[in-house]
């Protein structure tokens, strides 16, 4: 599974709330979108050519819910302390505070931000080590 491309999809119910959170706060482009594929409307966001992406999805007339634990996370390593720093400054400047993380370990070297359906976001200043 060398050269697989990660998807990671969830459900939400802020669909342009969230978009925006990932769009404008983290930095992330808009990669795809549709809207009522059978029934549902959904946008892809990540980085032309990266190996990943995440896609959000809303199925009209139906609720999705929130995050079910703060310990639903998204880890972003970001070792270079001007790129963290910038990433942290663009989530402030988007008007999102960090939280206080459920497992003290994020809070050492990172930062933590809850998306609009309070799933969680690290921004974590270090390299990660296999």
């Amino acid at each position: 599974m060398k050269d697989v491309t990660l998807r990671v999809a969830r459900p939400t119910d802020r669909l342009d709330e969230v978009v925006r959170f990932y769009r404008d706060g983290l930095g992330f482009e808009v990669i795809g979108s549709f809207e009522d594929h059978d029934g549902f409307d959904g946008a892809m966001l990540g980085h032309p050519g990266a190996a990943w992406h995440l896609e959000f999805t809303h199925r009209r007339g139906h609720q999705a819910g929130r995050a079910p634990t703060q310990d639903n996370l998204l880890v972003f390593y970001l070792p270079d302390r001007d790129a963290w720093e910038a990433a942290v400054e663009r989530m402030r400047a988007h008007g999102h505070t960090p939280v206080v993380s459920l497992n003290p370990y994020w809070d050492r070297q990172g930062l933590t931000f809850e998306d609009p359906d309070r799933y969680r976001v690290v921004l974590q200043n270090a390299a990660w080590g296999r």
